[in-house]
């Protein structure tokens, strides 16, 4: 075993915990780093992977994990920075996956993921954009008057059934209901 290997792996996936997020600066609210976004990420993947019982929920929550994965090699690029910035994806995934025992593993989950043929990697996608609308709803519901229309933006992204479902219900829910109202429920029962 390659220890100083894995260990170099564990920092280099530390670093999304300092890589922010660029695309808040365009919406001009809030803030997140890449390891918040991939928790978000893998909730969500595990969420949708249990509502699913045909997916594979270990390749999806896989998936899900590396999706982001790359971007302490290649940093986050925003759909602006997209417009006229390219990144070698292909050469990042076989330079970060190298040396270690299950690379071939990684790999093609990472290619599987790129690609969003099968349902596991539809569903990863959509966890990447529910997580997103998560975000959004919050800065919408604390005032951001732009970010309803990126949540019309990443709804379109939407491949499967079940996303747009729980796409639907994120954008009907208060994005501070999940402990707001156990305390109204307790000020009315008094």
């Amino acid at each position: 075993m390659k220890w100083h290997r894995l260990a170099k792996l564990l920092f280099e996936g530390a670093m999304l915990k300092r890589l922010e997020r660029t695309g808040y600066a365009y919406l001009g609210t809030g803030r997140e780093n890449i390891a918040a976004h991939s928790f978000g990420v893998v909730l969500a993947a595990a969420v949708l992977a249990k509502l699913v019982p045909e997916a594979d929920e270990t390749r999806v929550l896989k998936m899900a994990f590396l999706h982001d994965l790359l971007e302490a090699r290649t940093g986050d690029l925003n759909s602006v920075n997209k417009l006229y910035d390219r990144i070698d994806e292909n050469k990042a995934a076989r330079e970060a996956f190298s040396d270690l025992p299950w690379a071939e593993e990684w790999q093609a989950l990472y290619q599987e993921y790129r690609e969003g043929k099968s349902l596991e990697a539809q569903l990863v996608h959509d966890a990447d954009q529910l997580d997103l609308m998560v975000m959004l709803k919050e800065q919408h519901d604390l005032g951001n008057p732009y970010a309803r229309r990126w949540m019309t933006y990443a709804r379109r992204r939407l491949k499967t059934e079940i996303g747009k479902k729980l796409a639907e219900a994120i954008g009907e829910t208060d994005w501070a209901s999940w402990w707001l109202d156990q305390f109204v429920a307790r000020d009315e029962s008094s």
